[in-house]
C-alpha cells in the first residue's frame, strides 16, 4: 500500500519481498555504523515485521522508500513511536543505502514524513534521534527544519533529540507530497 508520493520517490509499506534491497544496506557496517552493530539476515526479517505489526497498531511505522523511474527499494523512512526520558515520542527517522546517498533522497522523504506526522495524523510535535558523530543525519534534521532541543540517553549511548513543534495556527504543506 502507497502512503507518500514525492516529487523523485514514492513510500509504501513494507512487504516480506523488501529483504532483497533491505538486507544489502542493514548487513553493511558503514551505512550501520551509528547503530550498536549492523544486521544480520534474520535481524533485517524481524525489522519488516516489526514495522508491518505497526502499520496495524500505531497506523505508521517505518516505510519502503522507492524510486519512482526504477520502482526500486532505496532505503525507509517513517515515523516510529520511541521512549525518551519516560515519554512518547513520535521519531521520524530514516535510513538510504549508501548508492543513493547525497542525492537528497532522505531529505525528501523525511520531509514528506513530517508532513504526513503533522497533517494527515495530526501530530504537533515530532523528533529524530541521532548519534551526535551523525553528520549526514544532522544535516536532514535541519533541512526539514528540526533544531536540536537536548540530549538524552538511548540504546544505551548518548543521542542528540532534534524536535520540530508545530505551531498552533494551521500552516499550509512545504512541498509538493500527496498522502496516497
Amino acid at each position: 500500500m502507497m502512503i507518500l508520493e514525492t516529487p523523485r520517490l514514492y513510500l509504501r509499506h513494507y512487504i516480506n519481498e523488501d529483504i532483497h534491497a533491505l538486507y544489502p544496506m542493514f548487513s553493511d557496517p558503514e551505512t550501520m555504523r551509528f547503530y550498536p552493530s549492523h544486521f544480520s539476515y534474520q535481524q533485517t526479517q524481524q525489522w519488516i515485521q516489526r514495522n508491518i505489526e505497526r502499520y496495524d497498531r500505531d497506523g505508521y511505522g517505518l516505510w519502503a522508500v522507492c524510486l519512482k523511474d526504477t520502482d526500486e527499494c532505496i532505503g525507509d523512512c517513517g515515523l516510529i513511536k520511541q521512549h525518551v526520558n519516560g515519554t512518547t515520542e513520535v521519531e521520524v527517522g530514516y535510513h538510504i543505502s549508501k548508492e543513493h546517498w547525497s542525492k537528497g533522497y532522505a531529505t525528501e522523504a523525511a520531509l514528506a514524513c513530517k508532513e504526513y506526522g503533522l497533517y494527515q495524523v495530526g501530530l504537533f510535535r515530532l523528533i529524530s534521534i541521532i548519534d551526535p558523530g551523525n553528520i549526514a543525519s544532522i544535516r536532514v534534521a535541519e533541512k526539514i527544519g528540526f533544531h536540536k532541543e537536548k540530549e538524552a540517553v538511548i540504546f544505551n549511548k548518548n543521542h542528540y533529540i532534534y524536535a520540530f513543534v508545530q505551531a498552533t495556527e494551521s500552516i499550509t504543506p512545504n512541498i509538493e507530497c500527496s498522502p496516497i
